[in-house]
C-alpha cells in the first residue's frame, strides 16, 4: 500500500507539472490571440477610414473640380498653345511656291499622320517651300565650291536662323527640352550636341567623370567661314529637333531630308481642331 501510494504521489506530481506547462502555454496563446485581435482591430479602423477617403476621392474626382476640370485646363492650355504657335506661324510663314512670284499656304501638304501612316497624294518638291519667302537650300552644305552663289547661301542661313528661332519657341510653349539646344544668333546660329566624341572605356568612375565634364559640341547652321560637313551635320541635328517635337504630339516624320516640311507639318499639327481634343 506504501509503494502503490508513492506511485500514486508521484504520478500527481506529473500531472500538476504538466498541467502548470499546459496553462502557462494556454496563457501565452491567450496573450498571442489578444495581440492578434487588436491587430485586426487597428487594422479594421485604418481600412474604414481608407474607405471613406477613397469614397471621398471619388467624389471629388467625379466633381466640379475632378478629373472633369482637369480635362478643361488641359483644353484650356493646348489652346492657349495652339494660339501662341500660330502668332509663330504667322511671324514664320511656309509656304509652298507656285509660280515666279506666286506662293500659297501649304495647308494640305501630305504627311504623316498619328497613326503613322502617310497620305496617298504626292509629296511636294521639298525645294519648293520657303519660309518667310526665302527657300533652304540644302546643296551648298554638302558641295560649296568658289562658284557657288554667295547670296544664295547667306540666303539658306538666314532661313535656317528663321527655322531654329520656330523650333525654339515652340519648344518653349510646348515645354519639350530639345535634344539638341540651339543658340539663336540669326543667320549666325548654332545648335549643340551633348554626345561624347570618345570611346567609353572600361573604367566606370572615369566614364562618369567624363560625362560630368564634357562639354557640347557646338555646329555651325551656316557655311560663311565653317566646314561644310559640319554645317550639314548641324541642318541634321536640327531636323532631329522637330522629328522631337513631331513625336511629342503623336506624328511621324517625313524624313531627314524635309526639314521645312517636317516644320510645316508641325505647325499644321498644332493648328488643327484635333490637337485640341486630344
Amino acid at each position: 500500500m506504501r509503494e502503490r501510494l508513492e506511485a500514486r504521489r508521484l504520478l500527481m506530481e506529473k500531472m500538476s507539472m504538466r498541467s502548470k506547462v499546459e496553462k502557462e502555454d494556454a496563457k501565452n496563446q491567450e496573450e498571442r490571440l489578444s495581440m492578434e485581435v487588436r491587430s485586426l482591430l487597428v487594422a479594421g479602423t485604418a481600412l474604414s477610414v481608407a474607405r471613406k477617403r477613397l469614397q471621398e476621392s471619388n467624389r471629388l474626382l467625379a466633381g466640379e473640380k475632378g478629373y472633369g476640370h482637369l480635362q478643361k485646363l488641359q483644353k484650356m492650355l493646348r489652346m492657349r498653345q495652339q494660339f501662341m504657335i500660330s502668332q509663330v506661324s504667322f511671324l514664320y510663314p511656309v509656304k509652298i511656291l507656285v509660280g515666279p512670284k506666286q506662293e500659297q499656304e501649304l495647308e494640305s501638304f501630305p504627311s504623316g499622320n498619328r497613326s503613322g501612316n502617310s497620305a496617298a497624294s504626292k509629296p511636294v518638291n521639298p525645294g519648293s517651300l520657303t519660309i518667310l519667302g526665302l527657300h533652304l537650300t540644302i546643296l551648298p552644305f554638302t558641295k560649296m565650291s568658289l562658284f557657288t552663289d554667295k547670296k544664295e547661301v547667306q540666303r539658306s542661313a538666314t532661313a535656317m536662323g528663321y527655322i531654329a528661332h520656330v523650333v525654339s519657341l515652340i519648344a518653349s510653349y510646348l515645354e519639350v527640352p530639345l535634344r539638341y539646344p540651339l543658340r539663336l544668333g540669326g543667320s549666325h546660329t548654332y545648335i549643340n550636341d551633348y554626345a561624347p566624341s570618345i570611346e567609353p572605356t572600361s573604367d566606370l568612375s572615369s566614364n562618369i567623370a567624363l560625362s560630368t565634364n564634357t562639354k557640347p559640341a557646338e555646329f555651325p547652321l551656316f557655311l560663311e567661314g565653317q566646314d561644310a560637313t559640319r554645317a550639314a551635320y548641324a541642318v541634321f541635328l536640327l531636323n532631329k529637333d522637330i522629328e522631337q517635337l513631331l513625336n511629342y504630339i503623336g506624328v511621324k516624320s517625313l524624313g531627314p531630308r524635309h526639314v521645312l516640311a517636317n516644320l510645316k507639318e508641325l505647325l499644321r499639327t498644332i493648328q488643327s481642331p484635333e490637337y485640341i481634343d486630344t
